[in-house]
């Protein structure tokens, strides 16, 4: 009988640990930052009725983005997970990604997640890659759409702070970076996986790149895989999960949104800048730099939303509140539901494995 799945290094509670000193030391550099700015002040921050309304409409989101997440993986695999064990895999996973260097991380340990639940490590990286595939397709579409209402000017404030300055390139750089590898992606898993196999494995032919023609092979076999899964599903189908994928992303950008309006009245044209500006951001914090992108993410927000939210109080209790929903929470369900759950799918991948051996 084959051992379970070794426990990703991620999941130690060394490393939880040190993820929450971080979190609290930057959160502490975000506020003395803040408050050392010339313009800073102390604002009376009203706390009414509408205020937690909104909040809780940012919870609601919140909910809304992981439904998505959920209906898309129940879709990849129908027979294989519950929505019980979808819930526990979007949560473990974004438990990870708060865990990993920037927003995205946490995709290796995806995988190790899926395997656990009873998926076979070639389904699971297909699920993953098929997820990453649409996930960026629908953020690079995103970006034309809005620009049919918002002159681009609105994508970045003015001023001429670091942050802002180098997230600029940052952006346009990686835009370039994400479109040009997600259309690769789609090439080869949708449309011709033989020949960008072929065209890998001869590239990586050449002498220097010898040294990592192991790594090649097995990314043509991934690619291999996925193409399969794709090749089982209709058009109708594909369609229906990139609706669920535009959903999940809309949920998600709209809690910011929401965090906002509850305390600032907001019109269609800031509702629009803030899911421009929020693209930005996202590239940004793709950069791996901190957990989850801890205190980046918090500096991204007041530097980037300044000429909205303004330099007070006010936006450092926004930001906190917005990262407090939409990051530190799963930080807090994962400590929580993790423990639990390497207990739970251990003992059922033994039953399974104990159930496929040949009876004697």
């Amino acid at each position: 009988m084959s051992q379970p799945a070794k426990e990703p290094a991620l999941f130690k509670k060394s490393r939880i640990y040190l993820v929450l000193l971080i979190c609290i030391g930057l959160s502490g550099f975000i506020v003395f930052r803040e408050t050392q700015k010339a313009n800073f002040s102390v604002d009376n921050i009203s706390w009414t009725g509408w205020t937690f309304f909104c909040l809780f409409l940012g919870l609601i989101m919140m909910v809304g983005r992981d439904f998505f997440y959920m209906v898309r993986l129940k879709m990849l695999a129908p027979d294989k997970l519950t929505w019980r064990q979808t819930l526990n895999v979007i949560l473990l996973w974004e438990f990870a990604s708060a865990l990993s260097p920037g927003v995205v991380g946490g995709t290796a340990v995806a995988m190790f997640i899926l395997k656990r639940e009873g998926i076979n490590l070639g389904k699971s990286t297909a699920m993953v890659m098929l997820t990453a595939i649409f996930d960026n397709l629908f953020y690079l579409l995103l970006l034309p759409c809005l620009f049919i209402w918002l002159p681009l000017d609105n994508l970045f404030p003015a001023g001429n702070s670091w942050v802002i300055s180098s997230g600029k390139w940052v952006f346009w750089i990686g835009y370039a970076a994400v479109a040009v590898f997600n259309l690769i992606m789609i090439l080869s898993v949708f449309f011709y996986p033989v020949i960008i196999c072929r065209i890998v494995l001869g590239i990586f032919k050449i002498p220097f790149l010898k040294k990592h023609s192991e790594k090649a092979i097995r990314f043509t076999n991934e690619i291999t895989y996925a193409s399969r899964e794709v090749r089982k599903k209709n058009a109708f189908f594909w369609v229906k999960f990139f609706l669920a994928t535009g959903g999940s992303w809309i949920c998600r950008f709209l809690v910011l949104n929401f965090v906002l309006l509850a305390f600032l009245e907001l019109g269609l044209l800031e509702h629009l800048i803030l899911l421009a500006r929020q693209l930005v951001m996202w590239m940004i914090l793709i950069i791996p730099t901190t957990p989850g992108g801890a205190g980046l993410a918090e500096m991204l927000f007041t530097d980037f939303l300044a000429d909205i939210a303004g330099t007070g109080t006010l936006i450092l209790t926004m930001a906190f509140i917005w990262r407090g929903v939409s990051n530190y929470l799963y930080l807090i369900i994962g400590s929580i539901l993790l423990p639990r759950w390497l207990v739970s799918t251990k003992k059922a991948q033994i039953s399974r494995e104990s159930t496929s051996e040949p009876s004697k």
